[in-house]
């Protein structure tokens, strides 16, 4: 989530205040995917430690849970797509908050298992980059229904755009590295965080939260310095 906050303080630098960073491009825009990339990763540990401890309680029935909680993301996410569209900032058709919400449906049937989260996660990296390397576009509507899987959509800017294919494929090896690493490991409630470590556990338990006001409080901070007009 820091990573995610710098690189987005650096994205509003540049596109905002006019200092010409260069954030979508070179240093940063390798940045911008690692954060991503942890970001997701982390997605699917979490996943398997929630489904560890929904199993453990004797819960069965769980897809109505994470399908209501990959809804309520994917609607958040497309919050974020009405307010760039407002503002004229361009089209967030498939971001990040999009992909979360969608993963964790697409994930469920996998929440129990190892390798074959393993597998396919590889799999859907490798159909990603290879999709990726061939740069299809295509216009009209098509291009906007085919943008989750990696399809360009022609003529639109797009600030945000996390496609299934390959990211996809990140949060599946968080969740067979959760239930190898961390599943087992678990043999009660999980231990209070140190005191030092406090600032970084809040952080954790409460990252969508400072995911969606982050970027608007950032924002007001530059404007109230003088170094962004709207």
């Amino acid at each position: 989530m820091l990573m995610v906050a710098l690189y987005h303080l650096v994205y509003d630098l540049d596109n905002f205040a006019g200092y010409g960073i260069e954030s979508t491009s070179g240093f940063w825009a390798a940045f911008a995917d690692a954060s991503a990339a942890a970001f997701l990763f982390l997605v699917g540990l979490s996943l398997a430690l929630s489904f560890d401890r929904e199993r453990r309680g004797g819960r069965r029935s769980l897809f109505g849970k994470y399908a209501r909680r990959g809804g309520r993301i994917f609607l958040y996410g497309m919050l974020i797509t009405f307010v760039f569209l407002a503002f004229g900032y361009g089209y967030v058709i498939f971001g990040i908050l999009q992909l979360i919400g969608v993963s964790i449906v697409l994930a469920y049937p996998f929440l129990g298992l190892r390798f074959a989260s393993a597998f396919v996660g590889l799999a859907v990296l490798g159909a990603g980059v290879y999709v990726g390397a061939q740069q299809i576009v295509v216009g009209g509507v098509a291009g906007v229904l085919l943008a989750p899987f990696g399809v360009l959509p022609e003529g639109l800017f797009m600030p945000d755009y996390r496609p299934l294919l390959p990211w996809f494929g990140v949060v599946l090896l968080g969740l067979f590295f959760g239930n190898v690493a961390y599943v087992p490991l678990r043999k009660g409630p999980p231990a209070p965080a140190p005191p030092a470590a406090g600032p970084l556990a809040f952080i954790g338990r409460h990252t969508l939260f400072i995911y969606l006001v982050h970027q608007p409080v950032l924002l007001a901070t530059l404007w109230a310095l003088g170094m962004v007009r709207f």
